[in-house]
């Protein structure tokens, strides 16, 4: 069997938009996130840093309350004060069993949002 070389570059989530200017907007205004391009109103890409989150129009609100994506952050107390200025109800820093400390975002589509630090940094 051939040894397999691929090295992987970085993932890029594509989460489902019931309106692909509304999820833009918001990863914009609250996540700090800048669009990088919308394409009609079919597709949309929105980036922060290195991290990059896609989004397709999807017309079944199901899928997108059934979808999530995983964010690595190295200040999750910053961040979770940049974002609870615009979201008052945003929930507290999470501190799970598997050693990170998580803060959990719903967008106006349903997709969770999930940023997470390891407790050791």
């Amino acid at each position: 069997m051939a040894e397999n070389n691929s090295t992987f570059g970085k993932a890029i989530p594509v989460l489902a938009s019931l309106n692909i200017p509304r999820t833009l907007k918001f990863f914009d205004e609250v996540l700090g996130f800048k669009t990088r391009h919308q394409e009609d109103f079919s597709y949309g890409m929105a980036a922060r840093g290195q991290v990059e989150i896609h989004f397709w129009l999807c017309d079944d609100k199901h899928i997108a309350e059934n979808t999530s994506c995983y964010v690595r952050v190295d200040d999750i107390e910053s961040l979770h004060a940049e974002v609870k200025r615009k979201l008052p109800a945003l929930g507290d820093i999470t501190r799970t069993a598997w050693g990170m400390a998580e803060l959990y975002v719903m967008d106006p589509d349903g997709n969770l949002i999930k940023f997470g630090q390891a407790l050791e940094e």
